[in-house]
């Protein structure tokens, strides 16, 4: 049988989204001086290329990003930080652990940074860190992640995190008539490393 999988536990447990450190970065739960550098990041169609949904045309969108991260920690349903340099503070974009399902000791992983920090490991050191944060306070066995086949570089990013690729899901996104693929990865427990690869 195939169906949706639900949370059995039904009554909302607050997670309240964490502050971390890494050696080059601050993650940070969003705040609502945030909007201006979240619309930024998302309105930037070359950014959103490979993502599941049209760059963001209006402003509202960022202040909505914010609340839905606030109703993540309410709710008990994930959490979702910025990202700052630690240097000088620069936001560069979030990463998230959202879908924790507790019944299957599962979640997954997602994240957008501005083209700026592309090519400087942030993203693999930022998702290292949240995945650290995760496996320690959600007991999770399982994070998922899934990169449209054409962005080489998330793929890249996962492998390094130890992320397996399982397999892919065909025609799953159209997004302003335009068709692709993702792939699906996922990363066990007993296969995490928070030290790097």
């Amino acid at each position: 049988m195939v169906g949706d999988r639900v949370r059995r536990n039904e009554i909302p447990v607050l997670l309240p989204t964490p502050t971390l450190s890494t050696d080059r970065l601050r993650l940070r739960p969003f705040d609502d001086a945030d909007a201006d550098a979240l619309f930024a990041l998302h309105s930037n169609a070359y950014v959103l290329r490979y993502w599941d949904s049209p760059p963001w045309t209006e402003r509202g969108r960022a202040e909505r990003f914010v609340a839905v991260c606030r109703t993540m920690a309410e709710e008990g349903t994930g959490a979702r930080v910025a990202i700052d340099r630690a240097s000088d503070g620069e936001f560069l974009g979030w990463c998230s652990v959202s879908q924790w399902n507790p019944d299957f000791r599962s979640a997954s992983l997602g994240y957008c940074f501005n083209e700026a920090a592309w090519g400087h490991g942030y993203a693999t050191e930022a998702a290292r860190g949240v995945l650290r944060w995760a496996f320690d306070t959600l007991d999770l066995n399982r994070v998922q992640a899934e990169a449209d086949t054409r962005n080489l570089a998330s793929a890249r990013v996962l492998e390094k995190l130890g992320f397996v690729r399982e397999g892919t899901l065909r025609e799953d996104c159209i997004v302003n008539g335009d068709v692709s693929d993702s792939w699906v990865y996922g990363l066990l427990r007993r296969e995490w490393t928070p030290e790097s690869h």
